[in-house]
C-alpha cells in the first residue's frame, strides 16, 4: 500500500465531516489519529456543542458495526458488556453480547455513570476482550471506543478513574465555537435539510492503514525525543505523580499516524510537538499546591516541550 494512501483518505474523511461539523479542527485530527492507531479518545466540554454528533457522523463515514451506549446514573456492568441469559426452550444459558461488542462503540457522557460501571470498559479497551461468567470473547477488529464527557464541574458526574483514563491514546477538549463558526453552524444547520453521509472506508481499509504504522521510520534521536518529552513531565515538582511508560508508547504511535495523515514515512519533531498535548493532558495528576496557583496540564506540557532540545 502506498504511503499516501493514508493522507488520501484523511482528506476524504475531513472533507465529510466539514459539511456537518463546523470547526472543531485539531479533534478531527484526533479522531482519525486513533482510528488508524488502534487507540481510544475521550472528547470533554460542555453540553450542546457537538461531541456526540461529530462522534456519530464520524462513525457514518466508516462502513463498521456502530453501537452507542448512553451512560446514567443506574446503567450496570452488564448492560455494557453483556450477559448469560436462559432459554427455557433449550433449557440452556445463552450468551448475549452487550453494545460494546462492536466496531465503534461511542460512549456517551461516560463520566454520568458510577465508577464500577465505568470500569466495565477497561478489560475491553486494554486487552480488547470481555469476560461474561468466565467465558472470553475477543474483541471485533478494528475495535474503538469514542467516549464523551461533560466537565466534572457539572453536577451529576463522576470522575473517571485514572487507570480508565490512562486506557484511552487521546482526550480531546472541544470548546465553544467562533463566531463566525457559529454563523455557519446557523447556516447549515438552521434549515430542516438534514446531510446525509456516504460511507467512505470499510473494515480493509482501517486495517491496512493501521499496518501503514510499521512503515513509519522512527531515527534513534527521535525515540529520545519522545522519552525525553515523557521523562521531563514525569519529573515535573508540579505532579503528584509521573506519566506511565503508556503514554510514551501511546505518543509514539500517535505521531507515527500524525505523520502517515501528512503523507510522510518519518515522524519529525512537529509530529511529536503535535500530539503531546492531547495524549499526556489527561494522564497528568497536579498537586495541590500547583493546583492552588492554578497550573493546568497544559503549562506543564509546554514547559516539558520548551525545556526538551528538539534534534535535527
Amino acid at each position: 500500500m502506498d504511503i499516501t494512501f493514508v493522507s488520501e483518505t484523511w482528506s476524504r474523511i475531513r472533507n465529510h465531516l466539514d459539511q456537518v461539523i463546523i470547526g472543531m479542527e485539531e479533534t478531527k485530527e484526533e479522531i482519525f489519529a486513533a482510528l488508524i492507531s488502534m487507540g481510544h479518545i475521550l472528547l470533554e466540554g460542555p453540553p450542546g456543542i457537538a461531541k456526540t454528533t461529530l462522534a456519530k457522523t464520524f462513525a457514518s463515514l466508516l462502513d463498521l458495526n456502530f453501537s452507542r451506549i448512553q451512560f446514567t446514573p443506574d446503567l450496570l456492568p452488564s448492560d455494557i458488556i453483556g450477559t448469560k441469559i436462559y432459554n427455557q426452550k433449550t433449557g440452556e444459558f445463552e450468551t448475549r453480547l452487550g453494545p460494546i461488542y462492536s466496531n465503534i462503540v461511542l460512549a456517551d457522557e461516560i463520566n454520568r455513570a458510577s465508577p464500577k460501571t465505568q470500569s466495565a470498559l477497561l478489560e475491553a479497551m486494554q486487552e480488547r476482550q470481555i469476560t461474561i461468567e468466565g467465558e472470553v470473547y475477543k474483541m471485533p477488529e478494528p475495535f474503538m471506543v469514542i467516549a464523551t464527557q461533560n466537565p466534572i464541574e457539572i453536577e451529576g458526574t463522576y470522575p473517571l478513574p485514572v487507570a480508565q483514563l490512562d486506557r484511552f491514546m487521546f482526550k480531546s477538549h472541544v470548546d465553544y465555537p467562533k463566531k463566525d463558526e457559529y454563523i455557519e453552524i446557523l447556516s447549515i444547520h438552521g434549515g430542516t435539510e438534514v446531510r446525509s453521509l456516504e460511507k467512505i472506508i470499510d473494515r480493509e481499509v482501517v486495517l491496512n492503514m493501521n499496518m501503514a504504522l510499521d512503515k513509519v521510520t522512527v531515527s534513534r534521536d527521535m525515540m529520545n525525543y519522545v522519552v525525553d518529552i515523557v521523562d521531563t513531565v514525569s519529573n515535573d515538582d508540579r505532579l503528584q505523580w509521573g506519566v506511565s511508560p503508556r503514554a510514551a508508547l501511546h505518543l509514539l504511535k500517535a505521531s507515527k499516524a500524525y505523520a502517515l495523515m501528512n503523507g510522510r514515512d518519518y515522524i519529525a519533531p512537529e509530529d511529536v510537538k503535535r500530539m503531546a498535548y492531547p495524549v499526556l493532558n489527561h494522564r497528568i495528576i497536579l498537586s495541590t499546591e500547583a493546583l492552588f496557583k492554578g497550573v493546568s496540564p497544559k503549562d506543564v506540557i509546554e514547559d516539558s516541550l520548551r525545556r526538551v532540545k528538539v534534534p535535527i
